[in-house]
Parts: structure tokens; sequence; C-alpha cells
């Protein structure tokens, strides 16, 4: 076999010849090379390439520009015409008196839901007796929500001083205690206010001044943010607080507040009388009942009253899905009101202060998603980016530092992006919340601290 191949010239190739074709094959693999570069750089320079990269890019822009204008509108532009209107609006809003009107002394109810509070229950009741207001006129009904701490006890012993009890014997959360004093009330002014709060002492008369104009509902008070200097993980919140009252003046001037503070706001009795379902948020929908009534709720700057913040952002957290999603749920309930053919200026209110500020998440979304379409091209977007990654490590530390409220203050450059951070995730977390029924009903008190060494952090 081996003869017959020699004799027909199939030699086995020389050296040579192996090192030939293997150069051979280097050349033509440099050869597929090239073209594959020449192909891709090609592509990379083709004019339907760069039209695409010009649409990613302008789809990036317009995330970005959308996002930027949801939160500049919420925080910014909003009450730039809010500005606008009280120049142009009404020289005498709702709520505008003439001098005198403290002549004016209605009979008047302060209702107070409690559950289990008798930790604090002795200091709220003289604080509740202090009042000036005349106590002929003055009616404080306190409702135990089948509390079983001793609190109801506590009260009784107050009686002597004009202090009522009425007790719930199956515990239903806080509206379904709302809803069962609304019987026993006798003033035709209905003040809310909440254990925890403490009013000053002469907040009720301006409390009750715009009253005076029929045209008023609702009048809603100031709140004061205050915190223990030593012991405050959640100082993001006297910022916004303070930001919130300074909207609801404005809003006041321009006609009217959406939204009335649940830790001190006063209702006509007629008002009050109307049913409420107890998942709902009280002090929200009296602004809204108000307005379906072709009443106004305003704001007082002068009826002050002091709201401990939250100790660690682990209970501030809860509160605010809590309230959020009440909020989102009592919104719906009176969602005909957002419809700006029937309720003009009061839907204009209701979009840009409720649901603006809800839809913030979804900027966030919006930007970050523009900036990283952006960014495969234009290297300048990473800075935006970078800076947004920082705030959001800065926030989470300071959440997670905060969350137990064990630590102390946080420092301001924590403090604040965990407040934000915080803040946008319980709009998400209340909106599934809401979406699912799922707001609570059954009331858990948010447990403020009431010792003293408060500090104010609200003009």
């Amino acid at each position: 076999m081996i003869a017959q191949e020699m004799r027909r010239g199939n030699r086995s190739p020389g050296p040579q010849k192996a090192r030939g074709s293997y150069r051979a094959y280097l050349l033509r693999v440099d050869c597929v090379d090239i073209r594959s570069s020449t192909r891709t750089a090609s592509l990379f320079s083709d004019p339907e390439w760069r039209e695409f990269q010009r649409e990613v890019n302008m789809i990036g822009a317009v995330l970005i520009l959308a996002g930027c204008m949801i939160g500049f509108y919420a925080f910014a532009g909003y009450p730039l015409l809010l500005l606008a209107a009280r120049r142009l609006g009404d020289a005498s809003p709702p709520g505008t008196v003439p001098p005198g009107s403290d002549t004016w002394l209605p009979k008047i109810s302060i209702s107070v839901p409690i559950f289990n509070e008798a930790h604090q229950l002795e200091e709220l009741l003289a604080s509740l007796v202090a009042l000036d207001y005349p106590t002929d006129l003055r009616q404080i009904l306190i409702v135990s929500d089948g509390s079983t701490d001793g609190s109801d006890e506590i009260v009784e012993a107050w009686a002597d001083r004009g202090v009522e009890l009425l007790r719930v014997e199956q515990r239903g959360g806080k509206g379904a205690a709302e809803n069962s004093a609304r019987p026993h009330l006798t003033g035709e002014i209905v003040v809310n206010t909440d254990a925890s709060i403490r009013i000053r002492p002469g907040a009720l008369h301006p409390l009750l001044r715009p009253f005076a104009d029929p045209r008023v509902g609702v009048v809603s008070g100031r709140d004061l943010s205050v915190g223990q200097e030593t012991a405050d993980a959640n100082q993001g919140e006297a910022g916004y607080v303070g930001y919130e009252m300074w909207v609801r003046d404005l809003e006041t001037a321009s006609g009217g507040i959406v939204g009335a503070s649940g830790s001190l706001y006063a209702t006509r009795r007629h008002l009050h009388e109307v049913d409420i379902p107890p998942e709902l948020s009280r002090d929200f929908a009296s602004a809204l009942v108000a307005g379906d009534h072709g009443l106004a709720a305003v704001s007082v700057k002068g009826a002050v009253c002091l709201v401990p913040r939250t100790g660690s952002l682990r209970s501030e957290y809860r509160r605010k899905v809590r309230t959020i999603a009440r909020g989102m749920t009592t919104l719906w309930t009176w969602r005909h009101l957002l419809n700006p053919l029937r309720h003009p200026g009061f839907a204009w209110k209701l979009w840009s202060h409720k649901i603006c500020r809800w839809l913030l998440p979804v900027a966030i979304l919006l930007i970050a998603a523009g900036l990283a379409l952006v960014a495969r091209q234009e290297a300048l977007a990473w800075i935006p980016l970078a800076g947004g990654l920082g705030l959001v490590l800065a926030g989470a530390t300071g959440w997670m530092v905060g969350w137990a409220g064990e630590n102390g203050p946080l420092p301001r450059v924590l403090s604040t992006p965990a407040f934000f951070l915080m803040s946008n995730v319980a709009v998400v977390h209340a909106f599934f919340r809401a979406m699912g029924n799922g707001s609570q009903q059954f009331w858990e008190p948010t447990r403020r601290t009431t010792d003293e060494g408060f500090s104010s952090r609200s003009p």
C-alpha cells in the first residue's frame, strides 16, 4: 500500500511546504479579522445606526424632561402658581373676618380618640383643661377605643374638671371610634386632635375665628414639628412639615386647602355628621366633604399645636404608609372632586397637591431611565447618575442607622436623604396597599415621645 502511494507521487508534505500552508492559513484569518473590523466600523458609521442612536438619546431626553417637570411642578411650580392666584384672586378669600370677630364664641366639642395612652394621658388632659376658652362653652370628650391599660380610670378621675369619657367596648379603630362619638357631641363646632398632640393654650380662638365667615366649613391648625435634641433620628420630617404649612397658607389665600391637619382641625357640626367609613382618613375627608358642600377649608397660622416627631425612621415609615394608603383610598371615594369641569379650582389643587406628589417615585424612575439611555453616548450624563446613586446610598445608610432610632440624632447629610428615600418608598408601598384594599382600619397609634427636651424645627 505504501509502495503504491509512492509510485503515485503522493508523498507527505515536507517541512517547507507545511510552513507555507500555515502562513497561508494565518493570512486568511487576518483577512477575515480585517473584514470583520471593517464591517463593525461601517455599522457604527452607518447613517441608520446614527439615526437610531439619535432616537435613543431623544427618548432619554424626553424621559428626563418629563420626570423633572413632574418633580418641579409638584414642589415649586404649584406654589408659584398659588402665589400668582393669590395676587389675582379674591381680596377677601374664605376665612377673612373683620376685626372684633373674637366676640363670637360658639359652643365647641373637643374629641380625642385614644387607645392605651395611660403613659401620657395625665399630660394630655392637663393641656386640654388649660386651653383658653370658657368652660361652659367647651366639651372635652375622650373616646377610648377598647383601651386595656387603665386609660379609662385616668379619664374618669378628671370628670370633676369637665372631662367626659366614652368607652367603646369593641375595638374598631380610630375612624370607628370617631364615628361612635358623633351622637355624644354637643358643640356646634367639633375640634379634633390626637393624644400625642399638645395644643398651645391660646390656639382655640384663632382656630375658631374663621367660622365667623359662613363660607368656611373646616379650619386646620398649624403643625409645629418638635423633637428631642439628643434622640431624634427623624429630623428630615421637620423641614417637610414646615414646607407643607407654607403651601397650605398659599392655598388658604387662594380659596382654601384640600386637606386638614390630623393633629388639630375643626369642623362645623353638620359636616362632621356626614358618614365617613372608618377605614378612611377623616382629616383629609373633612376638607373633601366641605368642598362637596360648597364650603371652604382653610388653614390658620395662629392655631399652633406641637407635633412630636417619631423617634425612629421605622415608626415614621409605618405611619407614612398607613396615612398615604388611607389618603389614596379617601380620595378615590371622593374622586368626582377630581373633575376639573365640575370643580375647577378644587380639582386643580387636588391634582397638584396630592396626585403630583404621589407621582414623585415615577418621576425619579423616569429621570434615572432617561439618564441611563443618554449615558450610552454622552459621558456627561454619568455625573447626575453618579450623584443620584450617591444620594440613594446616603439615604439607605441613614435609613438603616436611624431605623430603630437607637443611635441618636443623624447628621443632616444622612437624615435628609434618608427621609427623602423613605418617603418615596412609602408612597409605592402605600399604593399597593391601597390597591389591595389593605388600608389599616384598626388603629395602632404612632408612639411619639412627649418628654422634655423638644426642639422646634419648623418656622
